[in-house]
């Protein structure tokens, strides 16, 4: 399976995604309305948003799949991780929405104690999403796609604020109406950080910064390639769901230009095989001696 293939695959979850939000809204509206709970109110609109997000990344994976062309030599992969900024953007705006509104809430002369009937349909929500968020999670792992990566956060957070949300509703039947727009308020704070994660995991691969402790390990694996004598730089980008790395390594300068490929392929192999990093630029270069000659003179 291409990176091409795995993308069309992640466009599953994206559906899965927007199916399940589609339902659930519309359940969490109108049970919140119904039996007057704020909380699963301010979950339901949450919900609604998650599918304007879903739908982003459905996008960003379609637009994903278009081949290079003469402006995209790399491809267009890259959109994929604007969907997932563009989702975060989304997220913030309802994550705000709501913290206001559960702060009005909160500090409101009268209170309504929603009925218990709200607190199951949170509490199934819950389950729900965290279904969804097993298999996208799952399906994200295994096609390194960071889109549905990112989508699956989402999903787990849901499932988190729908459990919130049924803690404030139950909370409340005991005599404890405040509860219930203080999870809302909770509500807001988990979609504002859910929001951040999202955004800085996003803007961090656009800028092409990289894990230092991914790119140590992957300098280790080229040294103990058989041939190279050391690393004199390595640089490393995410794309998408792929991993662009840029090597120059040197070796013994009697090798031939023959010897010198065969490093070269080797080193493209263990990277594949290894980290399933399928682009790596090697440039070779003769390792230079004279430092090494003059430090055992001096011994």
């Amino acid at each position: 399976m291409n990176q091409y293939d795995e993308i069309k695959q992640g466009e599953k979850g994206a559906w899965v995604s927007i199916g399940a939000y589609l339902a659930l809204s519309a359940l969490k509206l109108g049970a919140g309305y119904w039996f007057l709970s704020g909380a699963l109110v301010a979950d339901g609109f949450n919900n609604l948003t998650d599918i304007v997000a879903s739908v982003a990344v459905l996008v960003g994976l379609r637009i994903s799949q278009k081949p290079p062309d003469k402006d995209h030599p790399y491809g267009h992969f890259r959109a994929e991780t604007i969907a997932a900024l563009v989702a975060s953007f989304i997220m913030a705006t309802v994550g705000v929405q709501v913290l206001i509104s559960a702060v009005r809430s909160l500090f409101a002369s009268e209170y309504h104690v929603p009925n218990l009937m709200s607190a199951w349909v949170a509490l199934f929500s819950a389950v729900c999403m965290a279904g969804v968020y097993i298999y996208n999670r799952r399906l994200a792992t295994r096609i390194n796609n960071q889109a549905l990566l990112a989508a699956s956060k989402d999903n787990l957070s849901d499932a988190l604020v729908s459990t919130g949300a049924a803690i404030g509703i139950i909370g409340a039947q005991f005599g404890l109406p405040w509860l219930d727009p203080v999870a809302a308020l909770v509500v807001g704070a988990i979609i504002c950080k859910t929001a951040w994660e999202i955004f800085y995991s996003s803007t961090h691969a656009l800028t092409d910064g990289f894990d230092e402790n991914e790119l140590t390990t992957l300098r280790s694996t080229i040294e103990k390639t058989k041939g190279v004598k050391s690393i004199k730089d390595i640089k490393a980008r995410v794309h998408g769901n792929l991993v662009l790395v840029d090597v120059i390594v040197q070796v013994d300068p009697g090798l031939t230009l023959i010897e010198s490929h065969r490093i070269s392929d080797e080193i493209e192999h263990r990277m594949g095989r290894k980290h399933n990093i399928m682009s790596v630029h090697v440039h070779v270069e003769p390792h230079d001696n004279t430092e090494n000659a003059v430090s055992n003179a001096l011994e």
